[in-house]
């Protein structure tokens, strides 16, 4: 026969079940994703050389400050740190160049009738403690000025060798490679991004292409 004691028991114990169950939830759809435009620090004014007349306190602080109001948004040639979702999984990112209407190195692949390939040229140099094992060109993708977004293409280029689809880099080991999508001809190339973990990471890098 159940007490009234073993009942309230049971109703608590439930509740708290429903609780952890409604938290892990949570916790799953939440998350901590993070898109950074900002590039990896340059040398700061101090440590720069010139032949110009030192300047006062005041100047240095305003071109610091216009120094850092510019490196905000990423560039092409910018350098973005990345992290992966192990511990000591990390990259340091840079978009190279960028070649538009890029040209198919064989003749039998071409872009789609009133599309064109866009090729970016990635750097990976891995800053980590531990491999880096992966597809970069999973991780990456392309976006225009209206906001549509565009995946990356397996297409070998003129421009030079693509990104490898297996790569793997211990510490301090580095990639370089053209990852290429195809867009529209009309389409105006704004950003590309790219994650670690063939894009799974909670971190991706944003670099401008204007």
């Amino acid at each position: 026969m159940r007490t009234a004691r073993t009942i309230r028991v049971r109703n608590v114990a439930a509740a708290v079940l429903a609780l952890g169950a409604l938290t892990g939830l949570t916790a799953c759809v939440g998350g901590d994703d993070e898109v950074s435009t900002k590039p990896k620090a340059h040398a700061s004014a101090d440590e720069k050389k010139t032949d110009e007349q030192p300047a006062t306190d005041a100047d240095a602080q305003e071109a610091d400050a216009k120094d850092a109001k510019k490196d905000e948004v990423a560039k092409v040639g910018d350098t973005i740190e990345l992290t992966g979702m192990d511990k000591g999984s990390k990259l340091d990112v840079t978009a190279v160049k960028v070649v538009d209407n890029a040209k198919s190195s064989d003749e039998f692949t071409a872009p789609e009738s009133g599309k064109r390939w866009l090729a970016v040229q990635f750097q990976l140099v891995n800053t980590g403690t531990k491999a880096y094992a992966d597809s970069p060109q999973n991780g990456a993708q392309l976006a225009d000025s209206q906001g549509q977004q565009f995946q990356t293409t397996f297409a070998d280029i003129t421009a030079g060798p693509s990104m490898s689809s297996d790569v793997k880099l211990r510490p301090g080991a580095k990639a370089l490679g053209w990852i290429t999508f195809e867009l529209p001809k009309a389409s105006k190339a704004d950003v590309v991004q790219f994650a670690m973990d063939s894009g799974f990471s909670d971190k991706t890098g944003e670099w401008r292409l204007k």
